[in-house]
Protein backbone atom coordinates (compact mmCIF):
# COMPACT_ATOMS: atom_id res chain seq x y z
CA UNK A 1 0.00 0.00 0.00
CA UNK A 2 1.50 3.27 -1.03
CA UNK A 3 1.58 6.18 1.42
CA UNK A 4 0.18 9.50 0.58
CA UNK A 5 0.16 12.97 2.56
CA UNK A 6 -1.71 15.92 0.58
CA UNK A 7 -1.99 13.87 -2.13
CA UNK A 8 1.18 13.16 -3.08
CA UNK A 9 3.18 10.02 -2.60
CA UNK A 10 5.67 9.77 0.14
CA UNK A 11 9.07 8.25 1.20
CA UNK A 12 8.37 6.06 4.02
CA UNK A 13 10.55 6.29 7.13
CA UNK A 14 13.54 4.69 7.30
CA UNK A 15 13.53 5.05 11.33
CA UNK A 16 13.51 2.18 13.35
CA UNK A 17 10.46 1.84 15.00
CA UNK A 18 9.88 2.66 18.68
CA UNK A 19 13.20 4.01 18.91
CA UNK A 20 14.08 7.29 20.61
CA UNK A 21 16.62 9.29 18.44
CA UNK A 22 17.80 11.30 21.69
CA UNK A 23 18.80 8.13 23.13
CA UNK A 24 22.36 7.23 23.98
CA UNK A 25 24.06 4.88 21.19
CA UNK A 26 26.20 4.43 18.20
CA UNK A 27 24.28 5.29 14.74
CA UNK A 28 25.69 4.90 11.33
CA UNK A 29 24.92 7.39 8.90
CA UNK A 30 24.57 8.19 5.34
CA UNK A 31 23.69 11.72 3.77
CA UNK A 32 23.56 12.12 -0.21
CA UNK A 33 23.82 14.84 -2.33
CA UNK A 34 20.86 16.07 -4.14
CA UNK A 35 20.20 14.00 -7.09
CA UNK A 36 23.86 12.20 -6.48
CA UNK A 37 26.08 14.59 -8.26
CA UNK A 38 29.61 14.92 -6.93
CA UNK A 39 30.01 17.91 -5.13
CA UNK A 40 32.75 16.79 -2.45
CA UNK A 41 35.74 15.67 -4.49
CA UNK A 42 36.79 12.51 -6.49
CA UNK A 43 38.11 8.84 -5.97
CA UNK A 44 41.52 8.94 -7.48
CA UNK A 45 43.48 5.35 -6.89
CA UNK A 46 41.36 4.38 -4.34
CA UNK A 47 41.63 7.46 -1.86
CA UNK A 48 38.94 10.73 -1.96
CA UNK A 49 40.05 13.70 -3.17
CA UNK A 50 37.92 16.82 -1.45
CA UNK A 51 37.19 19.29 -3.35
CA UNK A 52 36.19 22.80 -2.03
CA UNK A 53 33.18 22.00 -0.97
CA UNK A 54 34.35 18.24 0.67
CA UNK A 55 36.74 20.57 2.72
CA UNK A 56 34.11 22.21 3.81
CA UNK A 57 31.69 19.37 4.73
CA UNK A 58 34.79 17.69 6.44
CA UNK A 59 35.44 20.99 8.74
CA UNK A 60 32.06 21.44 9.50
CA UNK A 61 31.85 17.56 10.52
CA UNK A 62 34.75 18.22 12.91
CA UNK A 63 32.51 21.07 14.70
CA UNK A 64 30.07 19.33 15.34
CA UNK A 65 30.59 18.07 18.78
CA UNK A 66 31.63 21.59 19.82
CA UNK A 67 28.58 22.98 18.86
CA UNK A 68 26.56 20.39 20.27
CA UNK A 69 27.96 20.17 23.19
CA UNK A 70 24.55 19.58 25.03
CA UNK A 71 24.31 15.97 23.81
CA UNK A 72 27.57 15.02 24.39
CA UNK A 73 28.91 13.80 20.71
CA UNK A 74 31.52 12.07 19.92
CA UNK A 75 32.65 11.38 16.09
CA UNK A 76 33.95 7.70 15.18
CA UNK A 77 34.47 6.65 11.57
CA UNK A 78 33.64 8.82 8.71
CA UNK A 79 34.22 8.97 5.46
CA UNK A 80 33.47 11.76 2.63
CA UNK A 81 32.80 9.92 -0.80
CA UNK A 82 32.30 11.73 -4.25
CA UNK A 83 28.67 12.35 -3.87
CA UNK A 84 27.60 10.71 -0.44
CA UNK A 85 28.80 11.08 3.49
CA UNK A 86 29.51 7.58 5.79
CA UNK A 87 29.68 8.22 9.36
CA UNK A 88 29.09 6.66 12.82
CA UNK A 89 28.27 9.21 15.62
CA UNK A 90 27.66 8.39 18.87
CA UNK A 91 25.80 10.01 21.60
CA UNK A 92 26.39 10.03 25.23
CA UNK A 93 24.68 9.91 27.94
CA UNK A 94 23.97 13.91 29.43
CA UNK A 95 27.30 15.31 30.52
CA UNK A 96 28.34 15.43 34.37
CA UNK A 97 28.59 19.03 34.00
CA UNK A 98 24.75 19.77 33.60
CA UNK A 99 23.27 20.50 36.84
CA UNK A 100 21.08 17.95 38.24
CA UNK A 101 18.04 20.07 37.59
CA UNK A 102 19.07 20.47 33.96
CA UNK A 103 19.74 16.90 33.51
CA UNK A 104 16.14 16.22 35.10
CA UNK A 105 14.23 18.79 32.81
CA UNK A 106 16.20 17.22 29.82
CA UNK A 107 14.70 13.81 30.73
CA UNK A 108 11.70 14.94 30.99
CA UNK A 109 11.62 16.79 27.43
CA UNK A 110 12.66 13.41 26.08
CA UNK A 111 10.33 11.48 27.41
CA UNK A 112 7.05 13.36 25.99
CA UNK A 113 6.13 13.25 22.82
CA UNK A 114 6.58 16.43 21.62
CA UNK A 115 10.40 15.73 21.82
CA UNK A 116 12.68 18.68 21.40
CA UNK A 117 13.62 19.32 18.49
CA UNK A 118 17.29 20.19 19.09
CA UNK A 119 17.63 17.49 21.16
CA UNK A 120 18.37 14.10 19.05
CA UNK A 121 20.27 12.68 15.71
CA UNK A 122 18.04 14.36 13.60
CA UNK A 123 19.04 17.83 14.54
CA UNK A 124 22.60 17.15 14.89
CA UNK A 125 22.00 16.15 10.84
CA UNK A 126 19.97 19.33 9.98
CA UNK A 127 22.55 21.46 11.45
CA UNK A 128 25.35 19.70 9.64
CA UNK A 129 23.40 19.82 6.68
CA UNK A 130 22.29 23.29 7.03
CA UNK A 131 25.84 24.78 7.79
CA UNK A 132 27.79 23.08 5.01
CA UNK A 133 25.04 24.21 2.61
CA UNK A 134 25.57 27.49 3.59
CA UNK A 135 28.88 27.52 2.97
CA UNK A 136 29.00 25.34 -0.18
CA UNK A 137 26.16 27.44 -1.92
CA UNK A 138 29.35 30.38 -2.10
CA UNK A 139 30.99 28.27 -3.99
CA UNK A 140 28.62 26.26 -6.04
CA UNK A 141 25.15 27.94 -5.59
CA UNK A 142 23.47 24.79 -7.04
CA UNK A 143 24.66 22.45 -4.13
CA UNK A 144 22.11 20.62 -2.39
CA UNK A 145 21.58 17.43 0.06
CA UNK A 146 18.57 14.69 -0.19
CA UNK A 147 16.08 15.92 1.70
CA UNK A 148 16.53 12.55 4.11
CA UNK A 149 19.14 10.37 5.16
CA UNK A 150 19.41 6.81 6.06
CA UNK A 151 20.29 5.74 9.33
CA UNK A 152 21.18 2.48 11.55
CA UNK A 153 20.77 1.80 14.98
CA UNK A 154 24.25 0.14 16.33
CA UNK A 155 23.16 -2.90 18.57
CA UNK A 156 26.34 -4.75 19.03
CA UNK A 157 30.46 -5.30 18.51
CA UNK A 158 29.79 -7.13 15.23
CA UNK A 159 27.68 -4.38 13.45
CA UNK A 160 30.21 -1.97 14.75
CA UNK A 161 33.07 -3.66 13.20
CA UNK A 162 31.51 -4.69 9.61
CA UNK A 163 30.28 -1.00 10.05
CA UNK A 164 33.28 0.85 10.07
CA UNK A 165 34.77 -1.57 7.61
CA UNK A 166 32.75 -0.65 4.97
CA UNK A 167 33.46 3.02 5.40
CA UNK A 168 37.47 2.55 5.75
CA UNK A 169 36.78 0.30 2.41
CA UNK A 170 34.52 2.62 0.70
CA UNK A 171 36.66 4.61 -1.48
CA UNK A 172 38.77 1.56 -2.65
CA UNK A 173 35.14 -0.29 -3.54
CA UNK A 174 33.86 3.40 -5.22
CA UNK A 175 33.96 1.31 -8.87
CA UNK A 176 30.72 -0.79 -7.27
CA UNK A 177 29.69 1.69 -4.87
CA UNK A 178 25.57 1.85 -5.80
CA UNK A 179 25.91 6.02 -5.03
CA UNK A 180 28.37 6.08 -8.06
CA UNK A 181 26.21 7.66 -10.36
CA UNK A 182 28.83 6.94 -13.67
CA UNK A 183 27.88 3.16 -12.90
CA UNK A 184 25.53 1.76 -15.29
CA UNK A 185 22.72 0.40 -13.12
Amino acid sequence: MEDKFQNKYRTQSNRLKNWDYSNAGYYSITICTKDKINYFGDIKSGEMQLSEIGVILEREWYKTPELRADLSVVLHEFVIMPNHFHCIIILNEMDSNYSDTERHQSRDVRSTSLQSASKNLSSIIRGLKSSTTSKARKINPDFGWQSNYYDHVIRNETSLYEIRKYIIENPLKWELDEYNNSNPK
